[in-house]
């Protein structure tokens, strides 16, 4: 046995018998609920914050360890709660720099979860909880790893380490590029692994080589300066609703697929995909079709999408016979990688101010936007991610696309040009992230843990 496999195989035990400690970890942050809205409890983001530091330290490598904030462009105010732990690489090795966050999703309607969306719940080999896919299971899979190569090497080893729970991704990454700037010289770094994405399946690991980027606003629709009776005016008057019906209709054909001038799509092959795999994962009803045109993985991974995501209007209890005077409503688009997400915004306001019917008066507010990013792929660390992904799981990985987005990795390429990503996760096609029983597969969980640790083993093992 070489001095190489026995590293190796001490890593990949105490990465295995580390297993029930992360996950017993991992339900107590699931019972924080760390979400980063305003309307929500904000004292819950740092008691997170600290809960993730203190496990931090307990590792036992790192140099220090801080809770921080940084500022708000364009503000007065301070971000959220990140965790920011430095380990100093010696004796050539190369640094890594671990990504997750630990904020969540809010829980949106309670009555749809099969249990309560803060209380870690196990059923048919699944953790269910707000976070417990997206992302404490990266946070826990950075923990964990970090865990099996203390406890297999010592603590001195000679890989340099960057830990970085940021405390807002679900927020917009609001003070991101200020953090990276406020902390360049600790979170600079050879190697960067942004565990915030999926795999292919609960069985295959994939390394995320492409994502959409996004295009978000607010859209105010306005036709009245006050309310008036349907009855009396109606079919004469066009009313907030009319006008906004109409006018987001135009955003789509008759297909579903966006009909917007000026948003591109990228020409790039796709893997094969089934319309019953796409049923299977999405929860399509049966009778309902698909939208667009193409293959299915490339309307996803390569095509623009646009989604109403908020509205403000009337709701049913509350109805009455009246002709409402505004309406406003949430415009997410998916840009295709390629194409800056200022662009593709650009196009989208262009083209709704060009459709308003009944000369409607629009208004745009809150836009925010995130570009695209494609992998470079020909780096030796993404070999070694694909060796460690091939002993973890036993099974080759996949190069996929994302149909979401992930924009501040921009941020991380522009302050770390030298930097090699990848784009790794734990959640898998059933985790319903952002979503009503949110959960993680506990044995993807388990083989994720023993592939990062192995990469960070591969990584201690090389000099730069």
């Amino acid at each position: 046995m070489t001095p190489e496999t026995s590293r190796q195989d001490a890593v990949r035990s105490a990465a295995t018998d580390g297993i029930p400690t992360a996950l017993a970890d991992l339900g107590a942050l699931v019972r924080i609920p760390s979400i980063a809205w305003p309307a929500f409890d904000q004292t819950q983001l740092q008691r997170s914050a600290e809960a993730i530091a203190d496990l931090a330290r307990e590792i036992g490598v790192f140099d220090s360890v801080e809770i921080a904030r940084a500022g708000i462009p364009g503000t007065d105010e301070l971000g959220q709660p990140a965790v920011l732990a430095v380990r100093r690489a010696r004796n050539g090795r190369p640094t890594v720099l671990l990504y997750a966050h630990h904020d969540v999703q809010p829980p949106g309607e309670e009555s749809l979860w099969e249990s309560p969306p803060f209380e870690p719940t196990v059923r048919g080999g699944r953790l269910y909880g707000r976070g417990a896919a997206d992302d404490k299971a990266g946070v826990m899979a950075h923990l964990a790893s970090l865990r099996a190569l203390a406890a297999a090497l010592g603590d001195d080893f000679d890989l340099g380490v960057a830990l970085f729970i940021e405390g807002e991704e679900e927020y917009g990454s609001r003070s991101f590029a200020t953090f990276l700037s406020d902390h360049a010289d600790v979170l600079r770094s050879d190697v960067i692994v942004v565990a915030d994405s999926g795999n292919w399946d609960e069985k295959t690991p994939a390394l995320t080589v492409s994502l959409r980027g996004n295009a978000r606003f607010t859209l105010r629709v306005r036709t009245l300066d006050h309310a008036s009776h349907s009855g009396m005016f109606g079919g004469a008057v066009p009313d907030a609703m009319l006008a906004t019906v109409k006018l987001l209709a135009t955003l789509w054909d008759d297909d579903g697929a966006v009909a917007v001038d000026g948003l591109q799509e990228r020409d790039a092959a796709t893997p094969d995909y089934t319309e019953q795999t796409l049923r299977s994962e999405t929860g399509l009803l049966d009778g309902v079709s698909p939208i667009g045109t193409g293959s299915f993985l490339g309307r996803i991974w390569n095509k623009p999408s646009v989604t109403i995501t908020g509205i403000d209007a009337t709701s049913v209890e509350a109805a009455s016979n009246t002709l409402a005077p505004e309406t406003s409503v949430v415009i997410s688009a998916r840009v295709a990688p390629g194409q800056r997400a200022e662009d593709a915004y650009a196009a989208i306001e262009a083209h709704l101010r060009a459709h308003a019917p009944f000369g409607a008066q629009l208004e745009f507010s809150d836009v925010d936007c995130g570009d695209a990013f494609l992998v470079d792929t020909s780096g030796w660390a993404v070999d070694d991610m694909r060796d460690a992904f091939r002993e973890g799981y036993g099974v080759e990985s996949v190069d996929v696309g994302v149909g979401g987005s992930i924009p501040f990795i921009a941020d991380l390429v522009r302050e770390n040009p030298g930097a090699q990503i990848l784009v790794t996760g734990v959640e898998d096609p059933h985790s319903r992230a952002h979503s009503p029983n949110e959960s993680l597969h506990l044995d993807t969980f388990r083989k994720a843990v023993v592939s990062e640790a192995l990469l960070l083993e591969k990584l201690d093992a090389r000099t730069i």
